[in-house]
């Protein structure tokens, strides 16, 4: 395949997934656009066969660095609003549960917000984008393994809180 073909292939499968992260770490549709533009423009700067084979994991990465460099260019670092597409379906029969359910779901996106950074962004990678551990290590510039301990506490985190919202509602 010629350059400008797997080029091509890779923005066709990547670009809309970097956008939603993107946007995700700044919560600006503009800037998240800027820093994917760029993103495919220092893809097409950089020799394939230095990263042929994680291609997804160095897209996230030099996205990412992107929007941080965007962000200190453009005001002092804010705390990121999360935008989750996620809604959960309800599986309860009963339109009360539905309705607990839905409320649970509903608050989400705040109790993800109550997370570290580094947390919020690893759950993002991995249940939005569905990379993999060790994609999201390249992405974070940590060891799979820790990855795995970030995810681990984070979601123990959102099923307390959650586990408490249900006690709460009913």
């Amino acid at each position: 395949m010629a350059d400008s073909d797997w080029i091509f292939s890779l923005v066709q499968r990547h670009e809309m997934a970097l956008c939603r992260y993107a946007f995700s770490l700044c919560g600006d549709e503009a800037m998240a656009r800027d820093a994917v533009q760029e993103c495919f423009l220092r893809l097409c700067k950089t020799k394939r066969h230095k990263i042929e084979g994680h291609e997804a994991a160095w897209l996230y990465r030099v996205c990412r660095t992107r929007v941080i460099d965007l962000q200190r260019k453009e005001k002092p670092m804010q705390e990121l609003s999360p935008a989750l597409e996620a809604s959960l379906p309800s599986t309860e029969a009963s339109p009360d549960l539905a309705a607990q359910h839905q409320d649970r779901a509903a608050k989400l996106p705040e109790l993800l917000s109550r997370l570290p950074e580094r947390d919020r962004e690893a759950v993002t990678l991995k249940f939005q984008e569905n990379l993999s551990y060790r994609e999201i290590a390249e992405v974070l510039g940590i060891s799979e393994g820790n990855v795995g301990y970030i995810l681990h506490h984070a979601l123990r985190k959102l099923r307390t809180e959650l586990t408490s919202l249900k006690g709460a509602l009913s």
